[in-house]
C-alpha cells in the first residue's frame, strides 16, 4: 500500500485555447495524490497514461506541452469537453448523418 502512494505521479495541463496547453503542477506520491485530489473536487476530468506522465514529466512548470505530443493532447483535451457536455470556441461539429466508414 505504501509503495502504490509512492509511485503514483500527476500532471496538471491548463489550455486556454489559441496556443499550445502549459503544465501547471507535477508531482509524485503525496503531492501528485493532492494534485488528484484537487482535480476529482473541482470536477476536472482525469486520464490515465504513464508513458505520457513520464514524457510531460521532464518539462518545467509554466513550459508548453511540445509540438510532438500536440495530437495525443488534443484528443484527450478533445474527450475531456465532450465529458463536460463542451464544445471549444468556434467549432462547428459536422452534420448529423454525415460520418460515413470512408471519414473515420
Amino acid at each position: 500500500m505504501l509503495d502504490d502512494l509512492f509511485s503514483v505521479e500527476a500532471i496538471a495541463l491548463k489550455y486556454e485555447g489559441g496556443k499550445a496547453p502549459t503544465i501547471t503542477a507535477t508531482g509524485e506520491g503525496a503531492i501528485a495524490s493532492e494534485i488528484i485530489r484537487i482535480a476529482q473536487e473541482a470536477n476536472v476530468p482525469l486520464y490515465e497514461n504513464p508513458e505520457l506522465v513520464a514524457l510531460l514529466g521532464t518539462l518545467e512548470l509554466g513550459d508548453e506541452i511540445p509540438a510532438a505530443l500536440y495530437h495525443v493532447v488534443a484528443e484527450i483535451i478533445a474527450f475531456a469537453y465532450h465529458l463536460q457536455g463542451k464544445t471549444p470556441q468556434g467549432f462547428t461539429p459536422p452534420s448529423e448523418g454525415s460520418c460515413t466508414n470512408d471519414n473515420i
